[in-house]
This record gives C-alpha cells, sequence and structure tokens, in this order.
C-alpha cells in the first residue's frame, strides 16, 4: 500500500525570496508570521488543533493555505482559510505517527503578484499519537511472527491487475489502458536523441491548489507535489527499448478542475512544452522513445 504522504514543497528552499528576486527592503512585500504551532507545541491526536498567524501587506479577504510537513514532506493539508489570523477544530489525520519533526508551512494563494508569494514554515513541533503508535508496533511484530513459507507465498509474482493493465496491439507500441481504477489518454509522441531527460512542471494557467503526481512506465517520479508558478525540475532515465508512457496523476482538482500542468521536456538538445489535463477520472499521457 503506497505510503499517505503528498511528495512537495520544501517551500522554504523551492521559493526563498531571491528565487523571485525578491528585496527585503520592498515596502509593499507581502509577509505571513506563523505564531502557532511554535518551538515545544505538542499537538495530541484526536484533539482538534489550532492556528496563530499574523500577515504584512495581504489583504483579509485574501486566503491562506497551510500543510502539515514532516522530514521535507506534506503529510497532510490542513485547509485554505480567510486571513482572518486564527482558525481552530482541525483535524489531523488518524493515521500519522509521532514525532518531533513537524512543521506547519503557510502560502499565500492568488498574490496580486505571482513572482512574490508570501510563504512561512514553523520551527519543529512535536505530535504524539498513541493509537497509531499501537497500530505500527502490532504491524512489526505481525511482520517478524510470519513464517518464511508465508513471505514466500507473499513475494509470490502475480498477475497485474485489470486496472493497471497495459496492452500491446499490433504494430502500436505499448500503452496503458488504465491506472488505478482512471483512464489513460495518449496526447502526443515525443522522440528524443539521448535516454536521459530533463523534466519541468509547473501550475498552467494561475495557482489554484492542484496537488499531482508524474508517473513514468507506472512508477512515481514526482509524488503529491503542490504545483506552483516555480518550475520543479527533475531527472528521469527513459528506457531505450520503448516507447515510455509519462502520465498526470490528479489528487485533487485545485479550485478550477480539472488539474492542468505545464510540462517541458528536453534532452539537453531538443525541447518540447505540453500541457496535461487530469481529473479523478482520467489521466492524460504522452508516448516517449529514444531514436
Amino acid at each position: 500500500m503506497r505510503q499517505n504522504h503528498f511528495l512537495i514543497l520544501w517551500l522554504l528552499v523551492l521559493f526563498t525570496a531571491t528565487s523571485f528576486g525578491q528585496d527585503n527592503s520592498d515596502n509593499d512585500i507581502s509577509v505571513i508570521n506563523l505564531t502557532k504551532p511554535g518551538t515545544g507545541t505538542n499537538w495530541n491526536i484526536p484533539d482538534k488543533i489550532s492556528l496563530e498567524w499574523n500577515t504584512v501587506h495581504i489583504d483579509t479577504s485574501k486566503t491562506i493555505r497551510f500543510f502539515l510537513v514532516r522530514n521535507e514532506m506534506v503529510v497532510q493539508e490542513l485547509g485554505t482559510f480567510k486571513n482572518d489570523g486564527f482558525e481552530e477544530g482541525i483535524e489531523l489525520a488518524k493515521n500519522i505517527g509521532s514525532g518531533s519533526r513537524y512543521q506547519v508551512v503557510a502560502i499565500e494563494l492568488f498574490p496580486d503578484d505571482k513572482f512574490k508569494i508570501a510563504k512561512r514554515v514553523t520551527p519543529f513541533f512535536t505530535i504524539t499519537n498513541a493509537a497509531s503508535d499501537e497500530r505500527k508496533k502490532k504491524q512489526q511484530l505481525a511482520n517478524t511472527s510470519t513464517t518464511p513459507s508465508e513471505k514466500k507465498l507473499r513475494n509470490k509474482k502475480v498477475i497485474a491487475p485489470k486496472n493497471n493493465e497495459v496492452t500491446q496491439t499490433e504494430n502500436k507500441p505499448v500503452t496503458r489502458e488504465s491506472f488505478e481504477g482512471r483512464k489513460i489518454s495518449y496526447t502526443k509522441e515525443l522522440q528524443f536523441d539521448s535516454e536521459n531527460i530533463i523534466i519541468k512542471i509547473w501550475d498552467h494557467g494561475r495557482q489554484d491548489g492542484d496537488i499531482v503526481s508524474i508517473y513514468l512506465n507506472g512508477v512515481s517520479v514526482v509524488s503529491k507535489y503542490y504545483l506552483t508558478y516555480w518550475k520543479k525540475e527533475f531527472k528521469v532515465k527513459l528506457d531505450p527499448k520503448k516507447s515510455n508512457d509519462l502520465f498526470l496523476y490528479a489528487h485533487n482538482l485545485g479550485d478550477s478542475p480539472p488539474n492542468t500542468v505545464s510540462v517541458e521536456i528536453s534532452d539537453g538538445k531538443k525541447s518540447e512544452n505540453i500541457v496535461l489535463n487530469s481529473d479523478l477520472q482520467s489521466c492524460e499521457a504522452v508516448l516517449i522513445s529514444v531514436k
């Protein structure tokens, strides 16, 4: 079972002020200050939690989106709230484990200047979840008590489930018809000279809270990433012996469905720009081959 974590946005790194040429001497720069949680905070699940913050040059009619982060991974979207400085009654996911490396990230939504997005991350604080710890302990005991024959059976290769089925027709490249119950639609076939390619993704249109994963040949290369105007770059290696399928998987619909991602694919010499769309029933994809 896939981990229920959002791969994302280490915003203090990805959205540093210098990345967008922000000047702290600018009197109009927007700022978010998170005052709760802070150092020494201990959230106890299942208790409901609250957030406190204040802002500079962000109107009260604007909204702020908050994420719970652990080890540079977003584990829960806490919500999008009106910029009134306080929100309470927030429920944490019951599967969140205990730990002392949690942080909250806040992002200004729909800024007046998209190249000056206010963002803030809290210091590390602690979360305790006795129920989750107990479940984890029982699972570990169950794993250690499994007999060798059971392990062998568990690791035995089985036929892929129908919803992840990859099919091939005569004189046509291998294509994936569906993934986790979602239909795959191919929009374009691309070809590059090199098997080593660079892919960049960013939000197409306005930044509206889209969270997506990118899969190459059914394997996640970007997991649960929060799309922004900033171009996230990653490198992948193609299989030169076949057509490689690259598809977009939406985890939500944002504020303006469907999820729409601008994608730039390059091998250093040739570059292709495409747009992929995805909703909760279907995914758009491209086929990429090596000359």
